[in-house]
């Protein structure tokens, strides 16, 4: 008889929750994005299913969290500390069986054993007594510190726009290397095209399967991040420089409506995937790896698009870890980094040429107040205003002409993401 015990993780399915504890750990200890954080947590994990599931188990957890403690909370006579071990692993769990479907039984065999040496008979109680009283997951919230913020910038619609978007999977939006083609691959692949050039579909599976992608016709890219490039308009073979480029779809976008493309990033492994999407699409566009801070280009350009690394917290809704992470401090520093390189890139548009700045984040630090003190600071440049007819029915330019896309905006039709943009001329 083989008395010795198992290995620690012998029990099928349990790398994959121990994954999902060290991404959660790395997200609200150390403020890392769940993208960096993957990719030490899931060493070991060679099987792409159990990663992708530590993933999901993961973003689940903090799509849902203030939600969760709630359910903790209301079981413990004592309230467990906000970085105890065994909460995080009853988050875990609670995120399995009620947002997962992962029978109970299966959840206490897989996660238990991540609190080894440590309380597993209160966390066994507390979710047996939760699951007893056959709880359902709380409407999602944002958690307080982000619902202030947002509520004092936006107002309460928005911040509850924003919540609700939390529970709601983001649809599948695809922009097209053909615009006049808009409205047959909607019929097609059965989705709705909101602008030109796009299409949006309910969420799909592997977009590795969905007609169209291996001959190039799309690539995914949501529809509010396409907006900026769209403010560019026809290239008709002028020169454009797309700053921060990676993973290319405004790059994609600006080389399909005809303009000859410099796509700078400081990251080769991201400007790789951009080459591998351009042989995809058949599209052409010049690729440089640098620094923009300490990058210039040989001669001016006719356009300049900035879409400047941000705190992305307009994304939330697909990457929540940006909720636990990004702090007002993180939000300062990106903007003072955001002034540096508008500054910097106003320097490479010909005059009576565009520069066109973006952010994927809701925070007025980041977009209006950064163009704002710009233009107070060059009185080369002032806004073009974007006009109604350039942009998707339900999106509107504000009274300066500027974009602002917000939670609750096209509701109906599956929301968007936040961004805002900027569409500024050398004046000369």
């Amino acid at each position: 008889m083989n008395n010795r015990l198992s290995p620690p993780d012998a029990t099928p399915g349990l790398p994959a929750r121990r994954a999902a504890l060290k991404m959660l750990d790395a997200v609200m200890r150390r403020g890392e994005s769940l993208d960096v954080a993957q990719h030490a947590a899931c060493q070991g994990i060679d099987d792409r299913s159990d990663r992708a599931l530590a993933m999901a188990i993961a973003g689940e957890v903090l799509r849902h969290l203030p939600g969760l403690d709630l359910l903790i909370d209301s079981m413990t006579q004592l309230p467990l500390a906000e970085d105890a071990k065994a909460r995080m692993v009853l988050r875990i769990m609670l995120a399995q069986t009620l947002a997962l479907e992962t029978p109970p039984h299966a959840t206490i065999a897989t996660a238990l054993p991540l609190l080894q040496g440590g309380p597993r008979k209160l966390a066994h109680g507390v979710f047996g007594n939760l699951m007893r009283a056959n709880v359902t997951l709380p409407a999602p919230e944002l958690p307080p510190a982000t619902a202030n913020r947002w509520t004092a910038l936006w107002g309460e619609t928005m911040a509850e726009a924003a919540s609700a978007a939390l529970g709601s999977p983001p649809p599948l939006d695809l922009s097209l290397a053909d615009a006049a083609r808009s409205e047959a691959t909607a019929a097609k692949l059965g989705g709705v095209s909101l602008a030109p050039g796009h299409v949006r579909l309910p969420r799909a599976g592997a977009i590795e399967q969905i007609e169209g992608f291996e001959s190039g016709d799309w690539w995914v890219q949501d529809l509010a991040a396409s907006l900026p490039a769209r403010l560019l308009g026809r290239g008709e073979g002028r020169s454009v420089l797309d700053l921060c480029a990676a993973p290319g779809g405004k790059t994609m976008q600006l080389a399909a409506a005809g303009w000859q493309v410099t796509a700078l990033d400081n990251s080769e492994k991201r400007l790789k995937r951009l080459r591998q999407n351009l042989k995809r699409t058949a599209l052409d566009a010049a690729t440089v790896t640098a620094n923009l801070l300490e990058w210039r280009p040989d001669d001016q350009a006719d356009a300049v698009l900035l879409d400047a690394p941000c705190s992305a917290t307009g994304i939330f809704r697909r990457h929540p870890d940006v909720l636990y992470r990004i702090a007002p401090r993180h939000i300062e520093d990106r903007a003072a980094q955001q002034a540096e390189l508008l500054a910097r890139a106003s320097n490479w548009v010909r005059p009576g040429g565009l520069l066109v700045y973006a952010v994927c984040s809701l925070e007025k630090a980041e977009g209006e107040d950064v163009v704002a003190r710009f233009l107070a600071d060059d009185s080369r440049y002032a806004i073009d205003p974007v006009q109604q007819q350039e942009l998707p029915a339900g999106v509107a330019p504000d009274a300066a002409g500027q974009v602002r896309t917000l939670p609750g905006m096209l509701l109906d039709a599956g929301g968007l993401d936040g961004f805002f943009m900027a569409r500024l001329r050398h004046t000369g």
